[in-house]
């Protein structure tokens, strides 16, 4: 859990490790599942920059241009969740779990791309793979995004204890 209010650049520099490390275990994810089943992680790529309507912009690295906007998502979702996760700590909201409330984010942000945003922009995307492959995707963004979180606030706890026993140095009991 986070033990202070973050500055905007600690919170954004946060947010991207969280997003990039949610956005590779997605394509970890996607890859191992097309080698197992025979399928290709190049044509969800491809679906991605076909989606986003980014085709023009590098029409010869279809691929290439998929990866790019998804971590580029990746990471400003990332932002997004860390942003939340300060929000639900600066408040008691009873919110104690950041791997609850990780994934619990993620199985929305999934149930609104894949049953609003997704069949209104690119139809055809939704067919790629199947719900619980897809829904699986963004569990495991959670999972990271919320494993990174909770190694970039460790070191901080971590001395949150040493600055107790400086200060009782310090200032003793009289």
């Amino acid at each position: 859990m986070m033990t202070g209010r973050l500055d905007s650049g600690e919170l954004i520099r946060r947010g991207i490790l969280a997003g990039a490390a949610g956005g590779l275990a997605e394509i970890l994810w996607v890859s191992l599942y097309a080698t197992l089943t025979g399928g290709s992680a190049t044509t969800l790529a491809r679906g991605v920059t076909t989606a986003a309507g980014v085709t023009a912009l590098l029409p010869a690295a279809p691929v290439t241009m998929g990866i790019a906007v998804h971590m580029a998502l990746a990471v400003l979702l990332g932002i997004a969740l860390t942003g939340l996760w300060q929000g639900l700590t600066q408040r008691d909201y009873g919110m104690r779990s950041l791997y609850a409330v990780m994934l619990t984010a993620l199985a929305a942000v999934w149930a609104v791309n894949f049953f609003v945003i997704l069949p209104a922009v690119s139809p055809a995307f939704v067919q790629f793979l199947p719900y619980s492959v897809s829904l699986m995707s963004k569990l495991l963004f959670g999972l990271a995004a919320a494993e990174t979180l909770r190694r970039c606030t460790a070191p901080e706890q971590a001395r949150l204890p040493a600055m107790a026993a400086v200060r009782r140095k310090q200032y003793p009991s009289r």
